[in-house]
């Protein structure tokens, strides 16, 4: 059966160092759950009702930190608040309704954050969208497209623009969830690649203008959310074999664990083993600029 993704270009335009699948000892957030290494942290995650973001929640919770957990409805973050319950008992956490879409609904949520933990130390701007990847571009629903937008750049946006003096004062840290698809190009995904691809330039722009705060743009690697696995994203005539769950989670707290600074402002990927990618990359990464939204030009 044809597949949109059989002609996928951009597979091989990867940092080639080993790929992950599932936490690995480099990143094992053991060692941090066992010392409460984020207690006294101020942690707000978006899109927080379901996978990606509930595990982040959940993991930063269990490494001691105060957790706001945000979605359009109180209702839909329910199971999330029960799963942080029921793993760490006394944990301290905030739930909040906000569509990341409405400027206002952010910042009442942000203000929220403030005054119930005074402050607010990382921002996982995670919640996204995509239409579905069938349709090619003269066959999508022009404002299911435009949604796309609303969601993965206004909603990223919004979130930013509303954390950024808080977490200034901390000197703080910033994840926005990327994708791999923002290197990728195949038919039907236009909506969500552009959106990702612009999510990286963002980033670049706030330790551009915003030094003291650390941020990083974050593929988090082949996931089996609802739609990947509905469009045949992930497996079998997809773009990659599904990883855990827990492994962006972990990269979060890696991410944020002050180990990997020096990638901030860059593109990074949940898959690259982030050892190898500080001992073999680090250098040459800084020194030419890699891991930032350039144009190519070929050699003569």
């Amino acid at each position: 059966m044809s597949s949109p993704f059989n002609n996928t270009v951009g597979i091989d335009e990867d940092l080639p160092v080993t790929r992950r699948g599932n936490i690995y000892p480099a990143i094992d957030p053991e060692p941090l759950y066992a010392a409460r290494s984020y207690s006294g942290k101020v942690v707000l995650v978006t899109g927080a009702s379901r996978g990606v973001g509930r595990e982040t929640a959940l993991q930063y919770a269990r490494a001691g930190a105060s957790v706001a957990i945000v979605a359009r409805t109180e209702d839909a973050l329910g199971e999330t608040r029960d799963i942080i319950v029921a793993a760490v008992p006394g944990a301290d956490f905030l739930v909040l309704a906000a569509d990341v879409r409405d400027v206002e609904s952010v910042r009442t949520a942000v203000e929220s954050v403030l005054r119930h933990f005074g402050k607010l130390d990382i921002l996982i701007a995670n919640a996204g969208a995509i239409t579905s990847f069938a349709p090619l571009l003269n066959k999508k629903d022009p404002n299911a497209w435009w949604n796309t937008f609303e969601v993965n750049i206004r909603g990223v946006f919004n979130v930013i623009s509303a954390a950024i003096p808080a977490l200034e004062k901390t000197q703080g840290y910033i994840i926005a969830l990327s994708s791999i698809g923002a290197q990728l190009r195949f038919p039907g995904a236009s909506d969500g690649c552009i959106t990702k691809h612009a999510v990286n330039r963002l980033i670049e722009f706030v330790v551009l203008e915003h030094p003291s705060v650390r941020a990083f743009a974050l593929a988090p690697g082949q996931i089996p959310t609802r739609l990947a696995t509905e469009t045949g994203a992930i497996g079998d005539g997809g773009v990659g074999a599904p990883d855990s769950v827990a492994l962006p989670a972990a990269t979060m707290l890696y991410l944020t664990s002050g180990r990997a600074d020096w990638l901030s402002g860059r593109f990074c990927s949940s898959n690259w083993d982030m050892e190898e990618v500080e001992r073999d990359w680090k250098d040459v990464i800084i020194e030419k600029g890699g891991l930032l939204n350039k144009l190519y030009i070929p050699s003569l």
